[in-house]
């Protein structure tokens, strides 16, 4: 498959900080990417150098097989064979719909009975019938989303960037459109390179999953890769797995271990070479029980939280660690009872060193 972008040991700094510390990786055609991490991870900031807003200190980023960026050269973004969608959709305030999704048309003074014809096709695609005539201020946030990503597709790049483009929508429009977008973008086979914050977002468009930690890619796999077994204890934690208490590794089986808690031996995954380690789980694999079943320990109900439909139980292990779980039913504060999550569902991972 032909690669479109290729990001060859990246590194940039901001005065003594290093930002990217050798990001290296490639995007094929018609793949969507999502890049996930925590705040100030460097996941914009590759962005940024991918559209050429910000030069590299080392590295470079080749795009259709052209070097577009060196710490000697940057190719600016107008001639880059690429687009972008914004947080905030960066539409133009004066003009209609129809005028913002023809503007890079325009400018490269493509003929009218082209424009015409493209700009039927995204209408239809992005079902923005009878909003053409129409200015922002008068669209809704998810006809103003669908009029950015019109005026991104239509120009036909090679590659479009999303720098989080549903975070300024509310809950329910967002998972409306993350899945309209990801089938949009899969039908029409576009490269999309997508930073977002939120792992839903990520699993709900993405055909990969890059996790980036402080400046270096900890992670790239599937959505279900990066789920089921996350690598590091940053992918497990921005992944859902809240959860995480202290335990001590005492025997192993390739990649199963058994981890001993205060009262209880429980079987993990194990991605750690050191003994003491981390276990992490989320709360929605654990099961509570009144009696020890396999792969159980014993804990204390704190306090439930009732989340409609279900309950949300604080409790504490019987080292006194805390931790979450769900349940269907009400359980009382102080309740005494058991915790059991798969062995495939805990992760064992390194203590941090002081």
């Amino acid at each position: 498959m032909e690669t479109i972008l290729k990001l060859n040991n990246i590194h940039k700094s901001y005065g003594n900080k290093e930002v990217l510390k050798g990001v290296s990786l490639e995007v094929k055609k018609g793949e969507i990417i999502s890049v996930l991490g925590p705040s100030g991870c460097g996941k914009s900031t590759m962005l940024n150098i991918i559209a050429g807003i910000l030069n590299i200190n080392d590295g470079q980023v080749i795009l259709n097989g052209k070097e577009v960026t060196t710490s000697k050269k940057i190719t600016p973004i107008e001639k880059r064979d690429l687009n972008m969608v914004f947080q905030d959709f960066a539409l133009w305030p004066h003009m209609t719909a129809k005028d913002n999704i023809l503007y890079g048309l325009k400018l490269k003074k493509t003929d009218e009975r082209t424009m015409n014809e493209k700009l039927a096709r995204m209408v239809d695609l992005l079902h923005l019938n009878g909003l053409m005539e129409q200015y922002p201020s008068e669209l809704s946030g998810g006809q103003q989303q669908r009029v950015a990503i019109a005026r991104a597709l239509i120009m036909s790049p090679s590659i479009i960037l999303l720098d989080e483009p549903l975070c300024n929508l509310d809950v329910q429009l967002r998972i409306e459109m993350r899945t309209e977008m990801a089938q949009i973008f899969k039908d029409l086979q576009t490269t999309v390179f997508h930073v977002t914050h939120d792992p839903s977002e990520a699993f709900a468009m993405a055909d990969r999953i890059v996790v980036m930690n402080q400046g270096k890619i900890d992670q790239i796999a599937s959505p279900q890769e990066c789920y089921q077994r996350p690598a590091t204890a940053v992918v497990a934690g921005l992944l859902g797995a809240g959860n995480h208490i202290s335990a001590k590794i005492i025997a192993k089986d390739n990649d199963m271990a058994e981890a001993s808690v205060k009262d209880a031996k429980l079987q993990c995954l194990n991605f750690s070479n050191e003994k003491d380690v981390l276990l992490y789980f989320r709360a929605e694999d654990c099961k509570f029980s009144y009696q020890p079943v396999a792969n159980s320990m014993p804990i204390e109900v704190i306090m439930p939280t009732f989340e409609g439909g279900t309950y949300r139980v604080k409790a504490k292990t019987m080292a006194g660690e805390e931790l979450t779980f769900l349940h269907d039913e009400n359980i009382a504060k102080s309740t005494m009872g058991y915790l059991s999550i798969a062995p495939e569902k805990i992760y064992a991972y390194e203590q941090p060193k002081n």
